[in-house]
């Protein structure tokens, strides 16, 4: 669910999460901005979790051209994306530790989501993983990560190239009326819509899990019985 929201709101600088607004960041480095030490660090870990999500960008495509559909495709790209995933929760230390001006609750909450997403279902349930709707929700986090982070190395080098900005921004794979082909795409509504399917997503995956864990466990005792 918070990958949409992560990608529909202009989140803070350096790492920090969803987490502010780009004009209110901007206001807030003017204020107290992270000291030399801090920044060097902070764009080190956004350079790093830049790369993870190119990394895992990069696996998903191989996959894909090798396989020649997109079934399974989560198997290719499992390890970097739960590292790279879980290395968010370096987000909420940021922010706690003032390094970064965004909210601790917001940000925990959505790094959180993800962190649980992934380890208690995704990893936990394996009937799941070859779902396509696993792929979906990889794939919108693989595409708002690379623009996020790649955002925040840039701005704290001061040096924001106007393509990441535009892409962070607004009008990201978007196509606007009027056109030839009388159509219109907005990318920002797309990923309200993948997150809006998350609500009826979560429960069936969540009861799925119950029942695979009663199946086991009857058939356990009916083996039980038979000893």
């Amino acid at each position: 669910m918070e990958a949409a929201a992560a990608t529909a709101a202009t989140k803070g600088n350096g790492g920090g999460g969803a987490r502010a607004g780009a004009g209110e960041a901007s206001g807030a480095r003017k204020k107290r901005g992270p000291g030399p030490l801090a920044t060097a660090y902070l764009v080190i870990y956004n350079v790093v979790m830049t790369a993870g999500w190119l990394v895992i960008a990069v696996g998903l495509v191989r996959a894909y051209l090798a396989k020649g559909s997109y079934h399974s495709l989560y198997y290719s790209i499992e390890k970097p994306l739960k590292f790279f995933q879980t290395g968010a929760l370096l987000e909420i230390l940021h922010c706690a530790i003032g390094i970064v001006p965004s909210s601790v609750v917001l940000t925990s909450f959505q790094v959180m989501s993800r962190v649980f997403l992934i380890w208690a279902v995704t990893h936990s349930v394996k009937e799941v993983q070859s779902e396509d709707s696993v792929l979906l929700f990889v794939i919108a986090w693989t595409i708002t990560e690379i623009i996020r982070y790649s955002f925040y190395t840039f701005s704290l080098l001061n040096h924001l190239p106007y393509l990441i900005k535009w892409a962070r921004q607004a009008g990201l794979y978007s196509i606007s009326l009027p056109n030839k082909y009388n159509f219109s795409f907005d990318y920002y509504a797309f990923l309200i819509l993948i997150m809006i399917s998350y609500i009826p997503l979560f429960p069936q995956l969540y009861f799925h899990m119950i029942h695979q864990r009663r199946k086991v466990l009857s058939h356990t005792e009916e083996h039980k019985k038979f000893e």
